[in-house]
């Protein structure tokens, strides 16, 4: 099947695709996961609880 160049141009898809909303999903998690990894940095920084690198 071969389309005119007009019905190409009169073609539409979908703006969000499952692909792009998992994409999102990962990302936000990676985002938090980074938050949590730096705070409980930051927490054991401040109250001295770090193990000693021998």
């Amino acid at each position: 099947m071969k389309m005119t160049e007009h019905e190409l141009l009169e073609v539409t898809g979908g703006a969000v695709t499952a692909t792009l909303i998992n994409s999102i999903a990962r990302g936000i998690t990676t985002i938090v996961d980074l938050g949590r990894s730096l705070g409980s940095s930051i927490r054991r920084i401040v109250s001295n609880k770090i193990c000693p690198i021998d």
